[in-house]
């Protein structure tokens, strides 16, 4: 009886220090426009802090902005608070993290997808580069037209490296591939619109592509929507979207968003928290192409031989992959 006293109390302990360590960690996530479940880019970072909520019991909070003003209100909102360390998520918090983050140096920040050079600031970039040379290739290899698209979500510098990167993939398997290129727009609506994702795509099959790729968030499943519908294929972005049109989705260019988060969630919970810019490409599985039961009819071995290695060949750096964020001159 006495035992069973001691071991009941040890564990009642153990329970208690739980608790004590969920109440005093209190992290937080703030999405960019599309929200939590837009398929891609924020859903994958969701995803992430729900990884890191699994494993540990320790809630986050999280917040969706419907205009601009917003990114600075909920940072500085989380912080004061005493939320720590909070994840903003999207290049365009960056000048509002910047603001904020100096307002509240003792207070862990960080930004995926943007550098913000502050001490107390972790920013987490891509090599979207890569990923997408890697499914340029599968692209090229699977068109019946030498013809291929791409749909951007908002024109800037990082969407365009995307496009970029694509390009490279799809001349490196045929050099007289033909690719559309064309932008959703220039404002935030640019990335949740799925009728005007839809609609580009459309366009761009009747100019002849079969396969197109979109990195423009929310409005990107209207692209994959478009290509289910006429037959054509498309290819997913930042999350695996191989499920949602199984069969008509010839892969995905997946970016560890939700591995960045579950990270940076850990890290700050276990001491282990730095600031600085972290690269992640993919020698680092920060970025990949999927492949799964909802593509496989799709990808041959000798597509798939090709790209694992292309894959290695870029980690080697045997293939060098322009950076389009380090010059903006495209090689092709």
């Amino acid at each position: 009886m006495k035992t069973k006293t001691i071991l009941g109390a040890v564990a009642l302990a153990a329970v208690m220090t739980t608790g004590a360590m969920a109440e005093t960690f209190k992290p937080a996530v703030v999405y960019d426009f599309g929200g939590r479940n837009d398929r891609s880019f924020n859903e994958a970072a969701y995803k992430g802090a729900l990884q890191f909520k699994g494993r540990t019991g320790i809630n986050f909070r999280d917040f969706e902005i419907q205009n601009p003003s917003q990114r600075e209100q909920a940072l500085r909102n989380f912080a004061r608070r005493g939320l720590d360390p909070v994840i903003t998520i999207g290049f365009a918090q960056a000048a509002a993290l910047e603001k904020v983050a100096k307002e509240f140096p003792d207070t862990h920040f960080a930004i995926v997808d943007a550098v913000v050079d502050l001490p107390n600031v972790r920013s987490i970039v891509f090599k979207e580069g890569e990923g997408s040379f890697l499914v340029g290739m599968l692209a090229a290899m699977a068109t019946d037209t030498d013809t291929i698209g791409f749909v951007g979500g908002m024109d800037i510098p990082l969407i365009r490296k995307f496009a970029c990167g694509y390009k490279q993939g799809a001349k490196y398997v045929n050099s007289d591939t033909e690719i559309i290129v064309n932008m959703t727009g220039t404002t935030g609506a640019a990335w949740t619109d799925p009728l005007k994702g839809g609609e580009l795509a459309r366009s761009q099959f009747a100019r002849g592509a079969d396969v197109v790729f979109h990195a423009a968030g929310l409005t990107g499943t209207g692209v994959l929507q478009a290509a289910a519908d006429e037959g054509k294929l498309g290819i997913g972005v930042d999350s695996n979207q191989n499920q949602l049109h199984p069969g008509s989705v010839l892969t995905s260019m997946v970016k560890g968003v939700d591995v960045a988060v579950d990270r940076t969630l850990t890290d700050a919970k276990e001491g282990n928290w730095t600031s600085g810019v972290e690269v992640l490409g993919l020698a680092e599985n920060g970025v990949s192409w999927a492949f799964d039961e909802h593509n496989k009819a799709l990808i041959t071995e000798e597509m798939n031989a090709a790209v694992e290695q292309a894959k290695m060949d870029i980690i080697s750096g045997k293939i060098e992959v322009h950076d389009y964020m380090v010059d903006s001159n495209c090689p092709i």
